[in-house]
Formats: C-alpha cells, structure tokens, sequence
C-alpha cells in the first residue's frame, strides 16, 4: 500500500508541475465541482433486503489510486479524487447511502470483494468471462485504448493494422494494448507490409523524451491517461482509438460479489445517472467523453477466457 500511495503521489507532483501551467482539472480534496444527484427510488428498491453492508448504513466502494484522470491523491497526499472517486459518489447518492470511499491496490480488490471488506469496486475494471466466474458487473464506460502523437507529428490517424506498419510505438509490455499491437504487427507483416518497432519504457518521463525527441512515433496506452495528459499540457495529442477487447468489445464495469443482489440496482442506478445528465458531467469533467456508454448493462457478454 505504501508503494501504491508513494507512486500515486509521484504521479500527482507530476501533474500538479503541468497542471500549474495549464490547470484544466481540480485535483483538491474538497472537489467543489463534483456533480452530485438525487436519490433514484426504482435503483433503491432494487437493493435486496437485509444486504450486510461492509458499514452499516453506508456504501463501501473501494478503488486503486493509481493516476489521473481515473483515481489518484488530491494535493493533500490523503484524499482520492478522480473520476473514478465521482462515479463512486454519484452511486451512492442515487442508492440513497453514504459514501465509504476505501483506497487498495489493484492486486486487494478481488479478495477483499469476496470477502466483504467492501461492497463495490471501482478501478476501471474490465468486464472478462473469467471474472464472471466470481465477481457480478454493471458496467459504465468503454474499455477504449488510444493513439497519442506528440503535437508537432504528420501522423493525422491510426484507426487499423495497416496504419502502424513501420512505426516506433510506445508500448508497456505484458499488457492487452500490447497484445493487440503484436497481433496488429504479425497481420502486417503476414501481408508484406514493414513491421511495428515495438519500444518499452518503465519511466513516465523516458517515454515522454522518446515521443518528443522523435526517437518515437506514438504511445498506445489506456485512452483515459492519454485524453487526461492532452487536455493538461498540450504536448501530446490523439490520433486514434482502439477499444480494448479489440476484435471484440469491452466494456469497463463496477464489481460487486458474484449474486449479492447488488449488480441490478447498480445498474438501475447508472441509467439513472446516464438520463439525469450528472453521468456526462463526470466524463466531461475529466475529459473521457469519448468513453461514455448509452446504457448500463449488467453482466454483458465479457473478453473469453484465455
């Protein structure tokens, strides 16, 4: 955990440097400008009686700070903030509860889910079979991956394989953008076009010199962080989207316990916000308005099983 809180922070100082320049977002902990709602009686009566919720009277929703635009440290170094930490707020006031927002790492959310030490989580979670297994989803936003150039590129679009053939692109390793983009490779290649070369870095800032330098042409990585980084100091811009369960669709989901009776009422909940116009208002804010989905659905089709 103290890692987690050390890199998130990291990553925050990061873009508070940017932020004092351009200052597109609010990264406080008082969030004056987050969209609240009412409570949303057809999503309450869903609920199922006598839930034990992990507080009584509240709702417990865990998340993993890791980066804006999703979920991170405010400038207090204490509070999560995020759009991640907005979705949260706005279910639980829909669900007519009391917010319980509980930082973890990634890798806590699926026992502590199973356990009971929360009621929800939601860390920009993909919708898999697999996951299925355990874990009930109704889900939110596009699991979208995006295509970022540095500003002064000719690149215009990246849209399909054809348009990487030849390219030095950005890429973190053992990741499904990765997947796709190797995949991408071996089809151009198979057809006689010139192959990706594929660069890695474990450093935020070395990617960053790499894409500015020339030494590379574009970045592949979650859409959300690249729209954030984008709108924030205008160094890299977008050239193309890819959903993540490329060729299928994916869609990212909050998790509750597999038949806790929770998914439906959330679901209910989210298309409530989606009509009441606070949903937008979120992506707006953090500026994932390409990510936004018409509906909720509960426990859609998911990725296959490996």
């Amino acid at each position: 955990m103290r890692f987690l809180r050390l890199a998130a922070v990291a990553a925050l100082a990061i873009g508070i440097g940017a932020a004092a320049q351009a200052a597109p977002v609010d990264l406080s902990p008082e969030q004056p400008g987050r969209p609240h709602t009412g409570p949303n009686r057809q999503a309450i009566a869903l609920l199922p009686k006598n839930f034990s919720f992990a507080t009584p009277g509240a709702l417990t929703i865990a998340t993993a700070p890791s980066s804006p635009p999703l979920s991170t440290y405010s400038t207090d170094t204490r509070t999560v903030v995020g759009s991640e930490p907005d979705f949260a707020s706005l279910l639980a006031e829909a669900l007519g509860l009391k917010l319980v927002l509980l930082p973890v790492s990634w890798a806590e959310w699926p026992l502590g889910l199973q356990s009971g030490k929360f009621d929800a989580v939601i860390s920009n979670i993909t919708v898999t079979e697999e996951r299925k297994l355990k874990f009930d989803f109704s889900t939110y936003r596009k699991d979208d991956l995006g295509f970022h150039v540095a500003t002064s590129s000719k690149i215009t679009s990246i849209r399909e394989p054809k348009d990487v053939a030849g390219l030095r692109i950005i890429v973190s390793s053992g990741t499904n953008q990765e997947k796709i983009l190797l995949e991408w490779d071996r089809q151009n290649v198979a057809k006689g076009l010139k192959p990706v070369e594929i660069q890695y870095y474990n450093d935020q800032a070395l990617r960053d010199l790499a894409l500015q330098s020339g030494r590379a042409d574009a970045l592949l990585g979650p859409n959300a962080h690249g729209a954030y980084r984008a709108a924030l100091d205008g160094r890299i811009r977008p050239v193309g989207i890819v959903n993540g369960g490329w060729p299928l669709t994916a869609e990212i989901a909050v998790a509750t316990r597999k038949d806790s009776g929770l998914a439906d009422a959330f679901t209910a909940a989210i298309n409530g916000l989606i009509a009441d116009g606070s949903y937008a208002k979120v992506l707006q804010r953090w500026n994932l308005e390409a990510e936004g989905v018409e509906r909720s659905r509960t426990n859609p089709p998911g990725l296959p099983r490996s």
